[in-house]
């Protein structure tokens, strides 16, 4: 399958690209250039090949956490370095308009 020059200015458009006439050379090659790669991807025979789930060829177990709302409790370390703070809080300075 090969892409004329008014193929590529209608996809620029819907795509809401402007291109002017060297653009379109540029992206009617690059675009025939993609073409012709997924045709050498069709053309590979992959019958009987299981697909990979998750990209990984190793099954692989995630491990699962308890899915639980908490505030972290970590707020000492988190302000260890802070300039200010309020108890448990960044200190910000009071902005009054």
């Amino acid at each position: 399958m090969s892409l004329d020059a008014a193929t590529v200015r209608r996809v620029a458009n819907l795509a809401r690209l402007r291109l002017d006439e060297t653009e379109v050379e540029k992206l009617q090659s690059e675009l025939n250039g993609i073409l012709g790669w997924i045709e050498q991807l069709q053309a590979v025979d992959t019958e009987g090949v299981e697909p990979m789930a998750g990209g990984s060829p190793v099954p692989v177990a995630l491990p699962w956490r308890q899915d639980a709302v908490t505030d972290g409790g970590q707020a000492d370390a988190v302000l260890r370095n802070a300039p200010d703070r309020e108890g448990e809080y960044f200190g910000v300075p009071k902005v009054v308009e």
